[in-house]
Parts: structure tokens; C-alpha cells; sequence
């Protein structure tokens, strides 16, 4: 079936390949968006809140995780309806909803200006737009249209160039993306629909992973991207899915694998792996526990992460799982786009 492009299509009647397809021009159109925005100067910032759900909120996790170690000041990734109390006149409130209708995401808007927080606002229209506009804060538009875990390139890469535009960043973020760019584009050549399935890494792993659930642990700057494969397993092909970090897993979930044999062997294993950043402590966790999983798991895989530069690996690593999740819809004959129970949800809640 994932040799026959027509098939392909049939089932991914929105085309959500194409659209994850196009995240490297996300990207190169993020840059875009910032530099015509018109954006206040903002200073004297001494923490940052990046606020949001979904994809928003593991585009905030990314940004975290990519720059833990780059900057003097902390960054909290809030999925709440109101904000920590030590948030004050002193914090950036990056506050991001592709739709700009997300209630958990306006609720904290509304918090970080009873606050008097410095705001800025990320979305492609929506309430959250009216409320930057009604208050003159600042506000990112974004391009619209998109199911929002597809657009998770717009969400990111306008916080990351916003935050250096304003001087927070300092590092040498122009290389990072040209090297996140490069591979991910090389990635897309080699993992599009039309290549097929005995060339295409990410359709071998999605036949893999049918009948099994899939652990996924990551670590270091791993882990957010172990998270954002969960989300888009549940979203796109419409399974359960567990992710774990290591090493905290360590001290805790491998008990319950080593007790649970008729339990284990419907999970698949995915172990996220870096040489180049891997400490020695790191790898022989990492190899005790492929070794675990492969005695009691359905199957072990391990990703072998490429890209020069940070940035350019975890996207790399977030970008496979992007084209696996849409795969394994497909095998299982799911379009997928909708997200039916989600928008149930949603019609309950409007309902208060």
C-alpha cells in the first residue's frame, strides 16, 4: 500500500503528507513574518512563559529544551488556564494558539495582562489576535488553514526568531537554521510518498510499528521530541502511545517492564540515540535498556539522530516522526487529519 501513491491519497483525503511535506518553507516563511511584523522593542525580561496547547506547547517545549543551556534566564512552558504567581511586570508571556481561539491559551492572556507581563502574541487570527489588537501588545501572524500539529514550524520558528530579534537569543541562530533547514529538506527528498517504501526509512518504521504501541523514551533534548512523536501518534495515526524520559525512567519504569512479561510484548520500544552527545552514563543506560526490551518488548528501535548543529537534530528526529505517525495512518487505512473526538470535546465545552 505505501508504494501505490493513488492508494495514498484515497486515504490522506486532506493531505496531511503535503502538508508536513512543507515545514522546511515554514521555516524560511517564519523568518519572513518576523522581519515585516511590527514588533515593539521589549527589555529588561528576567524569566520567559511560553504559553499554549498541543503543538503550541511542544513547540514552547523545544524552545526550552534547545536553549536550556544558552540563556541566563529560565523559560517555563505553562498548559494552564491561569499563570504561576512569581509571573510578573519582569516576564515575556509568549502567548501561542494557531486558531488564537484556544480558551486555555486566553485565560493565561488575560492573566498576563491583570499581571502586567510583557505580552506577545502568536496565532493566525482568532480571539487571541482581537485581544493584541484591543490592547496594542504586539502580535505574530501566522498563515492560516492549517490543522494546527501542522504548523508546528510556523509556531516554533516565529518564537525563536522573535527571541532574537529582541536580543534574548545571542547565540549564532542563522547557522542552526541553515543546517535545520539543509537536513530537513535532504530528510523530505528521501521520505515523500513518491519514494518508495524499500528507500523510505520512515515508511519501514510505520510498517514496524502496525499491531504495537509505541513507547517512545527520550532524553536530553530528545525528550520534547519524544513527546511531540506521542502527540502525533495519537493525532495523526490514531493510537495509544507512552513516552518516558531517560534517565528518570530509570529510577522507576523499567520495575514495571521487568515484571509484566504478557504485557510487554504489545509495546514497541523507540530509543532516540546521539553519539556525539550521548555521555558514557547516558549510553549504557540506553544500551541496559534496549537490551531489557528486547527480551520482553514486541520490538526495539532505535533512531539514529543526523544534523550537525543542535537545532538540526531535533528537528531531523521531530521531523521523522512527523512523516511515521501519517505512514502508519495510512496502513491502517485512517485519514490523518480529523480529529473528531477533539472537536467533541470542544462542542461540550462551548456548552458551559
Amino acid at each position: 500500500m505505501l508504494n501505490d501513491i493513488k492508494a495514498i491519497s484515497e486515504i490522506d483525503k486532506s493531505d496531511m503528507l503535503l502538508k508536513v511535506a512543507e515545514f522546511p518553507e515554514q521555516i524560511e516563511e517564519s523568518r519572513e513574518i518576523i522581519e515585516t511584523s511590527q514588533l515593539e522593542s521589549i527589555f529588561k525580561i528576567n524569566n520567559i512563559i511560553i504559553s499554549g496547547m498541543g503543538g503550541s506547547a511542544i513547540s514552547g517545549d523545544i524552545v526550552q529544551s534547545f536553549l536550556r543551556d544558552r540563556l541566563e534566564i529560565p523559560i517555563y512552558v505553562n498548559r494552564q488556564y491561569d499563570l504561576p504567581k512569581w509571573a510578573n511586570k519582569n516576564t515575556l508571556l509568549i502567548s501561542q494558539s494557531y486558531s488564537g481561539n484556544t480558551e486555555e491559551t486566553l485565560s493565561v492572556f488575560k492573566h498576563g495582562y491583570q499581571k502586567r507581563c510583557k505580552i506577545i502574541g502568536i496565532s493566525s487570527g482568532g480571539k487571541l489576535q482581537e485581544f493584541c489588537e484591543k490592547r496594542n501588545i504586539s502580535h505574530i501572524k501566522i498563515p492560516p488553514e492549517l490543522p494546527p500539529r501542522a504548523a508546528t514550524g510556523y509556531m516554533l520558528f516565529s518564537s525563536l526568531y522573535f527571541l532574537k530579534k529582541i536580543r534574548v537569543i545571542k547565540l549564532d541562530l542563522d547557522s542552526e537554521i541553515e543546517d535545520t533547514i539543509s537536513i530537513t529538506k535532504e530528510f523530505r527528498d528521501h521520505n515523500k510518498k513518491e519514494i518508495p517504501e524499500k528507500e523510505n526509512i520512515s515508511k519501514q518504521l510505520a510498517k514496524k510499528l502496525l499491531n504495537n504501541i509505541p513507547q517512545v523514551y527520550g532524553f536530553d533534548i530528545y525528550s520534547p521530541i519524544a513527546k511531540r512523536w506521542c502527540t502525533q501518534f495519537n493525532e495523526n495515526s490514531k493510537i495509544i502511545c507512552r513516552y518516558d524520559e531517560v534517565s528518570e525512567s530509570n529510577h522507576n519504569d523499567i520495575v514495571g517492564w521487568s515484571m509484566n512479561p504478557e504485557v510487554t510484548k504489545k509495546f514497541s520500544c523507540i530509543l532516540f540515540r546521539d553519539n556525539e552527545i550521548e555521555s558514557i552514563y547516558m549510553s549504557k543506560r540506553l544500551d541496559f535498556m534496549k537490551k531489557l526490551f528486547e527480551t520482553i518488548s514486541g520490538d526495539v528501535i532505535e533512531i539514529q539522530v543526523k544534523g550537525k548543529k543542535r537545532l538540526a537534530k531535533m528537528m531531523y528526529a521531530m521531523y521523522l516522526g512527523d512523516f511515521v505517525s501519517c505512514y502508519l495512518a495510512i496502513i491502517r487505512k485512517i485519514d490523518p487529519t480529523p480529529v473528531s473526538i477533539i472537536n467533541e470535546l470542544k462542542e461540550e465545552l462551548s456548552k458551559i
